[in-house]
């Protein structure tokens, strides 16, 4: 076999005179859906694929499937002659349009054999000249295919080198995924090997000398790898020390780089070609006139060969010089590779005579971190989920790495100024503006289209979620008009499932139910906890408002799943107060080292927030109802004293009657009178969060924990959350915990919530659900009527769907804890507001609300 190598990303283009066998051999070595052909084309278009009149018409079909595909990095062949330069001209644009690399195969079939296998094909029309010309211009293209534009050109001449070929897809050099670090990413040396070998030493590696005492390799002794990002020459007093140092490391495998424009224009003056003596290459070109032609040979071939761009740790991580846009991330082409080396200018000119650079991390809104150099600042920040390491070592800032995963900066200071700047440091600390008289966006500002319009949402626990457009336009209202201020909502609630309906007679909801959904999920430690019949609320307190973009004397936010504040401005302080006081006795602030709290809980009672609905709804209802019906009894007692017969219609009045009693009773149980704080609890079940730590992967035994520990502390605002730990492999404990459902139902409480004793896990299928309610039959009163459980109405009821209800469930938790983990993380408000606002644009979704 012949071992063609192939980039995984790119336009493969067969080239052959027709009966040649390029679909027979495309269908041999490509998928299906793979290969476009040119015939199959002119069919879609015209219903008759050797239909020449319709060729136009295919080929602009053919493209823009083609451009679909190469969209999502999907390698795309062609199958058609393409023995035209015209017709390759085309395809060669379409493949650098889309930034993949342009790839000839070419069948090099004897035209004898070409004009048989065409004659003996009924659906061919077209005689020998046909074949023959084609042929020929076949013949006079194959030596210039390499300077149409393909990156690599396979010749397969006659029939045996066709049948012998074997494609071997390779990924682009860009493409590291598989390499996970930890790394240490280092900005802009620039020649600067003293304070290299100083920040090394901080990061902990350990350098290798030769025996002339020169740094020929660093090594860390945890195996991290360092990352160049650019830049390693000119301007400084080193240069060739900085480069014997990096080429062994990157020799060893102990680091890797990307190049910068001072290496692209170093590489241009080692060739000899002419280039402007400016910028530091001078002095770099006068240091490697002492050292040999060998090692400078291998400066040479070490920054040829360095590819533009990076892509690391499955995705996550890009590292470019200039930095590098999402849609050019893992792609190869000279704009990508241009984009890498010099970032994007306008063409103009500062006062200082420096490139006006647009801005890109301003809008960058990628999933992958971004870490580049080029344009020196003050200081390394993060702007989008990127940042600049450029912190000006060669003009007297300092050298900058950052050690990823882990997020953290390590500098050392610039030895002296080695270079001054053209312009002050101080007034490029942050990202130019586009051109002059314009602002660029401060990246803590939200902008409406980061949540308008359909939106694709990547979460580490579920994958993608999927946001419908007509839902994000009635979450904006709602958050504009009514939402904390977004820089305090860090995350909203998801939905609860009930579940499946009962198989027991006379009930809806019944715990068996919601053991059977785990078990089916392959989970069998269970905590059940108590159901407060209050509202929904997450309270965030701090004790450091700067974090949150908030003024002095802040102490935080309490808010429903909507983020609508609870209480005015005056009994939300006190509120937080006595939770402070609370968290402090408890321990909580010392023990976990931080500024801020964020709890998921439930704040009773229900008529703090339902009052209003309770009296204009339930309240108005059962008014009705133990009016009208008690009336009704007795009118119809009287008519059948006097013979009439109302037996049944009486007795079913009698039991609506002594169901509207009831129902009564259920949503009075949970309404009190509140003035001020007074009659006020809050029942935490969970505390999400706290300074630069997410919890959502501790079981709830220990957020349990943690609540009994704030209910120990100030019993009166703190309500406890009773719970039973449950065994699904033991009948007797699953019974138990069922007895202890009816207990608390038959005493008038709501129900329990069955959760993962672990939390945040995955099933057998996908992530388990966070909680499934089951709810009492009289709590259900509320919900569903008085009359629900009347054998008529309950039958209806057992139809009621669960499934859009536990899908929305899964897909809101899923957001939530994205939200709370990017804002651990640090990352940037947009990023965090667009989850926690998928969850609010979620329950616009069509779904019945009493599920």
């Amino acid at each position: 076999m012949t071992r063609l190598p192939i980039p995984d990303m790119s336009l493969v283009v067969l080239i052959g005179a027709s009966g040649s066998g390029k679909s027979t051999f495309a269908a041999t070595h490509f998928e299906p859906f793979e290969t476009l052909s040119s015939d199959f084309f002119r069919g879609l278009v015209s219903n008759d694929e050797n239909n020449q009149a319709a060729t136009p018409a295919a080929f602009e079909a053919l493209g823009f499937v083609a451009g679909q595909r190469l969209d999502a990095g999907l390698l795309t062949v062609i199958d058609a002659t393409n023995v035209q330069p015209d017709a390759r001209r085309s395809l060669i644009s379409l493949a650098r349009e889309h930034d993949v690399l342009p790839v000839a195969v070419v069948l090099d079939v004897p035209q004898s054999v070409c004009i048989e296998r065409n004659s003996a094909r009924k659906d061919r029309t077209f005689g020998a000249s046909v074949v023959k010309r084609q042929h020929d211009q076949l013949r006079r293209s194959l030596k210039h295919l390499g300077k149409e534009g393909f990156r690599r050109v396979h010749v397969l001449s006659g029939a045996d080198e066709i049948a012998a070929a074997e494609f071997v897809r390779e990924p682009l050099l860009t493409d590291r995924r598989d390499e996970t670090g930890p790394f240490d990413a280092i900005g802009d040396v620039h020649g600067c090997r003293s304070e290299l070998e100083t920040l090394l030493g901080k990061l902990g590696y350990e350098i290798t000398r030769d025996a002339e005492g020169r740094p020929v390799d660093a090594a860390h002794p945890e195996g991290r790898q360092a990352i160049f990002l650019g830049d390693l020459v000119d301007r400084g007093p080193d240069s060739p020390g900085v480069l014997r140092l990096v080429m062994g490391m990157v020799g060893a495998g102990h680091a890797l780089a990307v190049p910068g424009n001072h290496e692209a224009k170093l590489v241009r003056a080692l060739d000899g070609k002419k280039v402007q003596m400016s910028h530091g290459l001078a002095e770099t070109l006068a240091q490697l006139s002492t050292e040999t032609d060998e090692f400078r040979a291998e400066v040479l071939q070490f920054c040829r060969g360095l590819v533009s761009h990076l892509v690391l740790d499955d995705g996550r991580l890009v590292v470019a010089h200039a930095g590098l846009i999402e849609k050019y991330h893992g792609r190869a082409s000279g704009r990508v590779r241009a984009f890498s080396l010099y970032g994007e200018t306008t063409g103009e000119t500062d006062e200082y005579g420096l490139p006006v650079r647009l801005p890109w991390a301003e809008d960058y809104r990628g999933a992958a971190t971004v870490l580049y150099g080029h344009v020196p600042t003050l200081e390394a920040e993060w702007v989008n989920g990127t940042m600049c390491l450029d912190t000006g070592c060669v003009f007297g800032g300092k050298l900058s790495a950052l050690r990823y995963p882990e997020k953290q900066i390590v500098d050392v200071p610039a030895a002296q100024v080695w270079y001054e700047p053209v312009a002050p440091l101080e007034g490029r600390a942050s990202a130019p503006a586009a051109s002059a008289g314009s602002s660029t966006r401060n990246p803590s500002l939200l902008r409406i289209d980061d949540v308008l319009g359909k939106q694709i949402i990547q979460t580490r626990a579920f994958g993608k979620v999927g946001i419908r457009e007509d839902n994000a336009a009635g979450a904006l209202e709602v958050m504009s008009r009514f939402a904390t201020d977004p820089r305090r909502l860090v995350y909203l609630p998801p939905t609860m499932s009930p579940p499946h309906v009962s198989s027991i007679e006379g009930i809806l909801e019944h715990p068996a139910e919601a053991f059977a959904a785990y078990r089916r999920e392959g989970l069998d430690r269970l905590v059940c906890e108590e159901k407060h019949m209050g509202s929904r609320a997450v309270v965030l307190l701090t004790r450091d408002p700067s974090r949150f973009g908030a003024p002095m004397g802040w102490r935080g936010a309490v808010h429903t799943r909507t983020g609508r504040p609870f209480f005015d401005e005056a009994t939300t302080d006190e509120f937080l107060t006595r939770l402070d006081r609370a968290a402090d006795t408890a321990g909580l602030w010392a023990e976990l080292g931080t500024s801020w709290l964020l709890f998921d809980a439930e704040l009773l009672p229900w008529s703090l927030k339902a009052g209003p609905m309770i009296r204009e709804q339930y309240a108005s209802v059962a008014a009705a109802a133990t009016s009208a019906l008690p009336a009704a009894s007795r009118i119809l007692e009287t008519a059948a004293g006097r013979g009439v017969d109302v037996a049944d219609l009486l007795a079913r009045t009698r039991r609506r009657a002594a169901n509207a009693d009831a129902y009564r009773d259920a949503y009075r149980r949970y309404s009190q009178p509140v003035t001020g704080l007074d009659g006020v609890q809050l029942a935490p079940f969970q505390l999400l969060a706290s300074e630069n730590a997410s919890h959502l992967g501790r079981d709830h035994a220990w957020h349990l924990a943690v609540a009994d520990r704030l209910a120990d502390a100030d019993e009166v605002l703190i309500r406890r959350t009773r719970h039973v730990d449950v065994d699904l492999a033991s009948p007797e404990s699953e019974a138990a915990a069922t007895e202890w459902w009816e207990e608390i139902t038959a005493a008038g409480g709501e129900g329990m919530v069955v959760k993962p004793a672990a939390g945040l896990v995955r099933g057998t299928r996908s992530l388990a659900q966070p909680g499934i309610k089951v709810r009492g039959a009289e709590y259900l009163r509320i919900i569903y009527g008085p009359d629900y459980l009347e054998p008529a109405n309950l039958a209806r009821l057992r139809d009621r769907d669960t499934g859009h209800k536990r899908s929305m469930a899964l897909r809101e938790y899923a957001l939530g804890v994205e939200a709370v983990e990017r804002f651990v993380a640090d990352e940037p408000l947009w990023r965090v507001h667009q989850a926690v606002f998928g969850v609010l644009a979620m329950e616009s979704e069509s779904v019945d609300p009493r599920l």
